[in-house]
């Protein structure tokens, strides 16, 4: 074998002039006019994703995980203002990522639904239905995409998640959690760029696509 959840200060203001055509205040230089808000975004943590996803079968599933590398999420932030956007650190410009990035994820049950209606049995995942996925990773700038090589898998295993109701857990369906972690190369690529996961079944269909993006 994968819209991240951030802390967020958001400060928004709006203005609304209905101004007559030569009025003084139409006549205004763009210089005098208030400045557009600034929005700060945090990624102290990492930045996660998370999507859904579906099989031939009928059986569901949710992907969610975190991008992470040692010490370069910590005090990182993402400022936005009218003149553009910049990533700093205290007083550091930050452009590109580090040498590699950790990705850990993790594929478990979801239950398939149309709004707030059941539509079928449940369908639990399998071993053999989640080996059947197979993942693409990929660099998104602007609408391009560029596949990652050299992708290494660190971590992989599997665990029975524990029932609510214990004390009927002979009875119930068996279900797992699976948990990768990845490295992904990283060197040189712009902090602006997002990393795109697909996981697609059997006969090259799409069943789940998620970006992970600052």
């Amino acid at each position: 074998m994968c819209a991240p959840e951030l802390h967020v200060t958001h400060i928004a203001l709006a203005a609304i002039f209905l101004l007559a055509p030569g009025t003084a205040l139409a006549q205004k230089p763009a210089k005098n006019q208030k400045p557009l808000p600034r929005t700060v975004w945090n990624y102290d943590g990492g930045v996660l994703f998370e999507t859904d996803g579906s099989l031939p079968n009928g059986a569901c599933f949710r992907v969610s995980g975190r991008l992470g590398a040692p010490d370069f999420f910590e005090n990182l932030k993402r400022v936005d203002t009218e003149e553009g956007t910049v990533f700093r650190r205290g007083a550091e410009t930050v452009s590109k990522f580090p040498e590699a990035l950790l990705v850990s994820y993790i594929i478990r049950d979801q239950p398939c639904t149309l709004g707030l209606e059941k539509i079928a049995e449940p369908v639990y995942l399998t071993e053999e239905m989640v080996e059947s996925l197979r993942l693409s990773i990929y660099w998104k700038h602007g609408v391009d995409l560029q596949a990652v090589k050299n992708v290494k898998e660190l971590h992989a295993r599997v665990d029975r998640i524990a029932p609510y109701a214990t004390a009927l857990a002979a009875e119930l369906p068996r279900r797992y959690e699976w948990s990768f972690q990845l490295a992904v190369p990283s060197a040189g690529v712009s902090v602006s760029d997002s990393l795109v996961f697909v996981f697609r079944k059997p006969g090259d269909r799409i069943a789940a696509r998620v970006a992970a993006r600052m």
